[in-house]
């Protein structure tokens, strides 16, 4: 199971780019893999394979219009049960409550 934060910037596409994310959210959202829009990219969590071929084909959505997409990509590869995106925020904040 893995935890993937990823953005992709399509060059040309202007000061805004929230038209392209709008796209890229719809595939993820498609994919029903548990997910989270951020301001600074996304963040999906499921197996390698699938989280990788989400990516995939939100780049390969971009690239039908632009001739260049840069994409960063942070993976937390573990061991561990789903629902992890939830998970790593409450342990937080159950640990704030005891400051």
């Amino acid at each position: 199971m893995v935890v993937c934060e990823f953005s992709l910037v399509p060059l040309g596409a202007g000061e805004s780019i929230s038209a392209q994310v709008a796209r890229c959210v719809k595939i993820v959202r498609e994919s029903g893999l548990p997910h989270l829009l951020t301001p600074m990219g996304t963040i999906l969590e499921g197996e390698w394979d699938q989280v990788f071929s989400v990516i995939k084909r939100c780049r390969d959505e971009l690239r039908r219009d632009f001739n260049r997409v840069l994409i960063s990509i942070r993976v937390d590869d573990r061991e561990a049960p789903p629902g992890r995106l939830q998970g790593k925020v409450r342990s937080v904040e159950e640990k704030l409550v005891r400051m």
